[in-house]
C-alpha cells in the first residue's frame, strides 16, 4: 500500500512542478489545425469514396 501512496504523490507532483502545460492560446491554435486537418482528411475520403463508387458502377 505504501507503494501505491509514493506513486500517487510522485505523480502529483511531477504534473504540478515538471509539467509544461499550454498557454490558451497555443490550445485555441492547436485546436483549430487539428480540427481543419480533420476536415480535409474527411474531405479526401469522401472523394476516394465517390470516384470508387462511380468507377464500380462503371465497370458492372
Amino acid at each position: 500500500m505504501e507503494k501505491v501512496k509514493l506513486y500517487i504523490i510522485e505523480s502529483y507532483n511531477e504534473l504540478i512542478n515538471k509539467v509544461t502545460w499550454p498557454t490558451w492560446a497555443n490550445l485555441q491554435s492547436s485546436t483549430i489545425l487539428v480540427l481543419v486537418a480533420s476536415l480535409i482528411i474527411a474531405l479526401v475520403i469522401f472523394l476516394m469514396d465517390v470516384i470508387s463508387k462511380q468507377s464500380l458502377e462503371l465497370i458492372y
